[in-house]
């Protein structure tokens, strides 16, 4: 788990907008400060140095995380069977 950001506002769709600290990858799990389930990555845009992630969530009240630090878990390919 890493620290992925702090979330700035609202997008369009409920997409939670995020001020990165790092570049993440795309599809990467997101989690809040509880370890509750929040999104999944599905942008990143703007510098690299400290880019701006949109994060697609299905959170009941997304204006909650306004504000808060979200963290990120990386997401793991299944191999061939």
């Amino acid at each position: 788990m890493y620290k992925l950001g702090r979330v700035l506002h609202l997008g369009s769709g409920q997409n939670l907008i995020l001020k990165g600290e790092r570049k993440p990858k795309i599809g990467d799990k997101v989690v809040d400060d509880k370890g509750r389930y929040v999104g999944i990555i599905s942008d990143v845009f703007g510098p690299t140095a400290s880019p701006y992630i949109s994060v697609k969530t299905n959170f009941r009240k997304p204006k909650e995380l306004i504000n808060r630090t979200l963290y990120a878990y990386p997401f793991k390919k299944r191999g061939r069977r």
